[in-house]
């Protein structure tokens, strides 16, 4: 899977294991472009301004509800920027109108300062305030004032509705895709290993490519319901499978960043793994399904609770666990402070254990 950078009532918090993994994982990709220039052909101002269809979106659904796509795409527009690095490029979305830019923390790793490009041509330098890897967002300090700040949906879209992805894919700025919402509360298998970030997210096929990341995702209301995260590539076999974080995930993550520059994250303290039957049949105990627990932070509440390595975690607060990336997403919709249940399979034994939930220790 690739990163799209070229290169609810309770509060939700994210999951800090001491680790994140797998074979779906490898083919991901976030959407940051590593190149800022695009591809030769047409110049973004002449392909894109405005933004574009893409033509394999099919008819604009729900285009009734606003007058259309092209119209959405001419209202938000302003609100969606390029973000250049010396590494590459990923896109924006404005979070206030004093210049607070909302993107994804891949797409200025490793940067201070930044470059960003808005839709009527205009760049200015911009500083990186805040930023949470655990989510993979940041926000950007913008040289520029008075910005039209997007309304951000707080609830879920629901599958089948129309959607529309704005950024710059590729160094085309001012891009739109449209397609509909595919599915939610996604995770992508075997990513567990390389991040914490690729769970409970929102499914699109509208198109998503590399240059989108921190884009935004919007609904035929022209609400921000998502900001782009990543993508399958067709080499894996994929087509059109897209992936965004939830406009509420982002707000709050946003806010928390706002407030003192770090976001809390529900800390367990273990490296969830795959349970393969090879690996079962190594453990000795007959389960298909589970998380099998590769190391444990002794002193963490996972330790503290009792649970070792190689036991395998077959639920949690009733919730069946069949993946590494299951446990992270369940984990996330919990607080520092909360107190979980496991059912734990260990040998012959199955064990109820109970784990006190912390705040993620600063790395």
């Amino acid at each position: 899977m690739s990163t799209s950078n070229s290169q609810g009532s309770r509060r939700t918090a994210r999951f800090g294991a001491v680790a994140g993994a797998g074979v779906l994982a490898a083919s991901l990709t976030l959407t940051s472009c590593t190149g800022s220039q695009p591809p030769p052909g047409p110049s973004p101002s002449t392909a894109s301004t405005g933004g574009s269809t893409s033509p394999s979106a099919g008819p604009s659904p729900g285009s009734s509800e606003t007058g259309g796509i092209p119209e959405l795409v001419e209202n938000l527009a302003p609100s969606v920027v390029t973000i250049f690095t010396e590494g590459g490029l990923g896109s924006g979305v404005v979070y206030s109108a004093d210049g607070l830019i909302l993107t994804n923390e891949h797409v200025i790793k490793g940067n201070t300062e930044v470059e960003v490009g808005f839709a009527d041509g205009q760049r200015v330098k911009g500083t990186v305030k805040a930023s949470d890897a655990v989510t993979d967002l940041a926000l950007v300090q913008a040289d520029r004032k008075g910005l039209p700040k997007p309304t951000y949906q707080s609830n879920l879209p629901k599958v089948g509705e129309g959607a529309v992805v704005l950024g710059s894919p590729l160094g085309f700025e001012n891009t739109a895709t449209a397609g509909i919402i595919s599915g939610l509360h996604r995770s992508i298998p075997g990513s567990a290993s390389n991040s914490l970030s690729l769970v409970d997210l929102i499914q699109t096929d509208a198109p998503i490519s590399p240059g989108n990341s921190g884009g935004a995702v919007i609904n035929m209301r022209g609400e921000i319901i998502g900001i782009s995260e990543a993508y399958i590539p067709p080499s894996a076999g994929a087509v059109s499978l897209g992936f965004a974080i939830p406009a509420a995930t982002a707000v709050q993550v946003a806010e928390e960043l706002l407030a003192d520059g770090t976001a809390q994250h529900a800390y367990l303290g273990l490296t969830p793994g795959e349970l393969t039957p090879q690996i079962a049949d190594q453990l000795g105990i007959e389960a298909s399904t589970g998380v099998v627990v590769l190391a444990v932070d002794g002193d963490g509440p996972a330790g503290r609770a009792g649970i070792r390595p190689g036991d395998v975690l077959e639920s949690m607060e009733g919730v069946a666990l069949n993946a590494p990336e299951k446990l992270l997403a369940e984990l996330r919709n919990r607080n520092p402070g909360d107190t979980v249940s496991f059912k734990v399979k260990r040998g012959g034994q199955s064990l109820d254990l109970k784990a006190d939930l912390i705040d993620r220790p600063t790395q």
